[in-house]
């Protein structure tokens, strides 16, 4: 069979990203965006004859009738509703809905790996399994980047006439954000129910009172630059994000956007051609501001190693004796659950829902990006069996994609989570901390009134989302169902008055052969550089020597399409 060829050629590649990685671990709690890479994926001669196979089969290929009874998804963190979470109630009701709506039943099967880990166990899955072995997944979420290295594979299966047919489509209000995502000849191996989201600088207000600073006067990096030394004393830093900059996935400059300023370190497209902004003077000169800060101490020493997960709890930690001021992350929700951690730790209580403020884009930002980067929104895809029938597929489709954006019973369940679980219309009241006279919090409801409920695993917290955002979707509920959060409403506004698209990913064979290499080689460059063991300049001179060639030929190939 055609994938079994694909998994071979698949798994070379998984056998180094193993090896670096280690195996992944078992479900997270982790809530960020979908900010995760595919594992490096092969390509050889063999590949692309079938992937040109795929295209043709794509278009003969026909419908005929299936009946799914077992639907196999692999999801990472952004399904909030996890094992711990919920996550059987909302299988249970997702169940019943979808059962309802389709007339038959079907058993909803989850896999939820570490979300640090994603992209190695997708790699692995992919590589290793077969459709209905119990452990293939029939859909799964992929980040744009991984998208882009999985999608001329002939693994995932184009639903273009699936996405053109569905009920939705009356409904959907940014119909760019799939229609931007079709290859030339029309074929669509993804679907973003949601637009992508970005992260914006967060300041702790505590500390700007402590400088004397007022956030309206950080209007450059100078200003910026400025706040991070008056922040960094007696332990105490500047700034910590979850890396110099993440080089192996777009939009590789969101954590530490003001160092970057206006260079992006990828390839991506430049009045009209493709070209490799990691050799760009904008680069050298942002790892060059970068090894300063780390010189001077203003950057966490911590950001070298940190994972998200480290960096954000570093940062709301009830320590703030070690934590930093500055924390750049992703914007709307986020405001939300960064300032009820601070408050969970205790972290300026006196200062309430106006614990943190969000810095607008600084003038060098402005002046080169716009604004803050909008990624490219992550995707659903489904697995394609390879059969030339297509209704395996379409059943896939029509029990995930069509009814996640049904507008009422399903989709709510993926924007909030299991009713009466997760949120509620139902006359009721509960308090959050009651044992703490600064930090109790009432809530009362009448009977009808739409609202969210205490999270199941923290009665201390009220729940937030589920896996898609209200705000950013693209084809809003029709049940009237919205949650009025103030800090949620706010921190979206923000974002979509101070952001810009970012480049779009590019579809090179060759790219998606050496992309995880180029990632680790570009990633140690990097923090050689900001660690004070070579100088920006002597870097990128050591990158064009082993990767010169390689990079004129994926250009050469991006701009001959």
């Amino acid at each position: 069979m055609k994938r079994k060829v694909l998994s071979l050629i698949l798994s070379t590649a998984m056998v180094a990203s193993l090896a670096a990685c280690g195996s992944s671990a078992p479900a997270s709690t982790d809530t960020q965006s979908a900010d995760t890479t595919a594992s490096e994926t092969g390509a050889d001669t063999t590949a692309t004859a079938e992937t040109a196979e795929t295209a043709e089969t794509a278009e003969t290929a026909e419908t005929g009738s299936y009946e799914l009874t077992d639907l196999y998804i692999t999801v990472d963190g952004t399904l909030t509703a996890n094992v711990d979470n919920g996550q059987d109630a909302f299988i249970e009701q997702w169940e019943a809905a979808v059962s309802e709506k389709l007339g038959h039943d079907i058993k909803l099967h989850i896999n939820q790996p570490e979300h640090s880990g994603y992209k190695d166990n997708v790699a692995q899955l992919l590589t290793t399994g077969q459709p209905g072995d119990g452990q293939y997944p029939d859909a799964l979420i992929m980040s744009a980047t991984m998208f882009k290295q999985y999608q001329n594979t002939g693994i995932l299966w184009n639903m273009a006439d699936a996405y053109a047919n569905a009920e939705f489509q009356s409904r959907i209000t940014l119909p760019s954000i799939n229609e931007n995502m079709k290859t030339p000849n029309g074929e669509l191996y993804a679907f973003a129910p949601t637009y992508g989201n970005g992260c914006v600088t967060y300041i702790k207000q505590s500390w700007l009172d402590a400088a004397g600073l007022k956030v309206e006067d950080i209007k450059t990096f100078d200003d910026y630059y400025n706040m991070l030394k008056a922040f960094t004393k007696d332990g105490q830093t500047g700034v910590i994000a979850a890396g110099f900059g993440k080089l192996d996935e777009a939009p590789y400059i969101n954590y530490m956007p003001e160092f970057w300023q206006g260079a992006y370190p990828a390839i991506y497209q430049k009045d009209g051609q493709w070209v490799d902004g990691f050799q760009e003077q904008a680069t050298i000169d942002a790892l060059t501001r970068l090894a300063q800060g780390y010189a001077d101490g203003v950057i966490d020493k911590d950001t070298e190693e940190a994972s998200t997960k480290t960096a954000r709890e570093k940062w709301f930690s009830n320590d703030q004796t070690t934590s930093e001021g500055v924390f750049t992350y992703w914007a709307g929700t986020w405001l939300r659950t960064l300032t009820d951690n601070l408050d969970k730790n205790d972290v300026d209580t006196d200062l309430g829902d106006d614990r943190l403020v969000q810095l607008p884009p600084i003038k060098e930002i402005k002046d080169t990006w716009g604004g803050y980067i909008n990624r490219e929104a992550p995707v659903w895809v489904i697995t394609d069996d390879g059969d030339g029938d297509n209704s395996r597929e379409q059943a896939i489709f029509d029990a995930l994609i069509e009814t996640m954006l049904d507008g009422d019973k399903v989709q709510t369940l993926w924007t909030y989570g299991a009713e009466d679980v997760h949120w509620s219309t139902h006359a009721e009241s509960f308090t959050t901390n009651p044992d703490d006279p600064d930090k109790k919090k009432d809530y009362e409801y009448a009977e009808g009134e739409f609202h969210l409920k205490q999270s199941p695993n923290d009665p201390n917290s009220v729940w937030k989302k589920n896996h898609l955002d209200p705000v950013l979707v693209i084809a809003p509920l029709t049940n009237g169902f919205v949650d009025n959060d103030e800090l949620v409403q706010a921190g979206n506004k923000f974002f979509t008055e101070n952001c810009v698209d970012a480049p779009q990913s590019p579809s090179s064979e060759i790219l998606t052969e050496v992309e995880a290499d180029l990632a680790t080689d570009k990633t140690t460059l990097m923090n050689e550089v900001v660690a004070g063991k070579k100088t920006a300049e002597d870097a990128i001179a050591e990158y064009q020597a082993k990767w010169g060639d390689t990079i004129t030929e994926i250009l050469d190939e991006l701009n001959a399409q």
